[in-house]
Parts: structure tokens; C-alpha cells; sequence
């Protein structure tokens, strides 16, 4: 196997997880090398700065731990005078607060709604390093993680809330949109979101349906027996705006919206 160099492809992963595993799974198999750090390994400093300066590329999937964000608390330094020629974090949507249902694109102003955390950890990303990119994620779903799940485990609710909505994205198509960035494009933010935003009791519903199943009755927020987390998850409504992706990425996502990406998937399973 040759020597590692900034020369040649090699992907640093901090926070392999379900969606940045399959990122480096995709490279391996165009023959990237794949580099991966987890949270035991997080702290040996020595190992971490190393492979910092033999990646070419390096992507973060990890969220901040409390008000930090861990591998800019420990690295920042490093990361900021890496040798690489493409840097990605993996941030969220949930950045923008709540847009009472409009749509916003990577020019609206962050910081407002519950993911301050987040927010915060987003601009040093931007801030870090003048090959960063960092790709703004709405509701993740695909293999083992989708409505299709929660349906098919009685976890699936529909809640009493007219007028709510979001967006969300099939897994792959993150894969396609950070990929397609590896390619081609400028430094940047992006979102990558599908194309229909709806609402979660449509996506329960298409579930359902697919299934053969009922829908789950009605309820309403409070009787519904949510987490705090998933009840902040009601608490904001926005359609994102993916358009930017398209044109400087040339991205096209394979799933455009929530019905087909549900299809796919149940189609693996039947």
C-alpha cells in the first residue's frame, strides 16, 4: 500500500456515524484512502495532528457537546493551518430557527432558534480554513432510519398541528451532494434538502400507506408523550432551499422528494 501524502486522496473522518460513514464508504470504493476518528480516539493528540496533516480532505460529522464543539475545542489550531485542499463540516438546518414556514436559503442569518450550540460551532467552521465547506442537513432518513421504521415499530404519531412543515433529505443524497463538492464547486455553505418540504403527518401517512397499515389517530402535541427534543422539532417550521447545491454543484438529488425516497427504501426491504 503506498505511503500516506497530502498527494494523494485521503479522507480524514472525525465522528464516523450514519451519515459520514457511508460518505467514506463511497470513497473507499472510488479507492480513496479512509481515515476515521472516533471518540476514543479523539484525545491523542499526537495520532489526531499527524493524520491532520496527511489528509487531503477532512470531514467533521461531529456535534457540539454541550456548548463546545469537540474537535474545534482540540484542534482548532491545527485544522486552521492544515495542508488540505477540502474541508467539510456536516452542520444542521435547525441553524435558521424558525422561519414560520417560509423558505430560506444559505444568505438567512442563524443563531435564532434552539440549536445556539450549533450555530456557534457552524460559523467557526466557516471561519476556520479557506477551503471549508459546510453542508446544512434538515431531517436525515434512509436505510434502518425512517419513517418506514417507525411506522413498522409503533413509534409513528400524528400530531394535531396544522401548518407545520419541514424538510428532509435521503441519506444518499447527502452522499451525492458531498461528493459532487469533492468534484467541483467553490468553498461555501450549502444546504442540501430535498424539494418538497411537507409536514411529518404526510410522511406518517405516506409510511402507512406503503406498509399497509392504518394511520395512527390524531393526537395532540401534550398527549402525544414526545421528548423535549422532539417537541422542539415542532416548535419550528421552514421550507429549506437547496438551489445553490444545484447550480454551483451541479447536484441532483436522486430521492426529490419524500414519496420517492420512501419507495426506495421500502422497496429494499420487500
Amino acid at each position: 500500500m503506498p505511503s500516506a501524502s497530502v498527494s494523494m486522496s485521503t479522507l480524514l473522518i472525525f465522528g464516523p456515524g450514519y451519515t459520514a460513514t457511508r460518505i467514506g464508504d463511497a470513497l473507499a470504493a472510488r479507492g480513496w484512502r479512509i481515515e476515521r476518528i472516533g471518540r476514543a480516539a479523539i484525545d491523542d493528540r499526537a495520532a489526531v495532528e499527524r493524520q491532520i496533516t496527511l489528509a487531503s480532505h477532512i470531514l467533521s460529522s461531529v456535534p457540539p457537546d454541550g456548548a463546545d464543539d469537540p474537535v474545534l475545542l482540540r484542534y482548532r489550531d491545527v485544522l486552521a493551518e492544515a495542508p488540505a485542499r477540502w474541508i467539510g463540516y456536516l452542520s444542521s438546518t435547525g441553524v435558521y430557527g424558525d422561519s414560520q414556514g417560509a423558505w430560506v436559503d444559505e444568505s438567512a442569518p442563524i443563531g435564532s432558534g434552539r440549536r445556539s450550540a450549533r450555530a456557534a460551532a457552524d460559523l467557526a467552521w466557516q471561519a476556520l480554513h479557506p477551503a471549508i465547506r459546510v453542508f446544512r442537513l434538515p431531517g436525515i432518513y434512509g436505510p434502518g432510519r425512517s419513517a418506514l421504521d417507525r411506522v413498522a415499530e409503533g413509534r409513528a404519531h400524528r400530531i394535531d398541528l396544522p401548518g407545520q412543515l419541514f424538510s428532509r433529505i435521503h441519506v444518499d443524497d447527502i452522499v451525492g451532494g458531498v461528493l459532487a463538492s469533492l468534484d467541483r464547486g467553490p468553498a461555501g455553505i450549502y444546504n442540501l434538502a430535498d424539494d418538497r418540504p411537507c409536514g411529518q403527518n404526510a410522511l406518517i401517512e405516506a409510511a402507512c400507506d406503503l406498509l399497509g397499515v392504518p394511520w395512527p389517530p390524531l393526537s395532540s402535541i401534550d398527549a402525544a408523550g414526545l421528548s423535549p427534543m422532539a417537541r422542539g422539532f415542532y416548535a419550528e417550521n421552514r421550507r429549506i432551499a437547496n438551489g445553490k447545491a444545484k447550480r454551483l454543484l451541479r447536484w441532483i438529488p436522486l430521492y426529490p422528494d419524500y414519496k420517492a425516497g420512501l419507495r426506495a427504501l421500502n422497496a429494499i426491504t420487500t
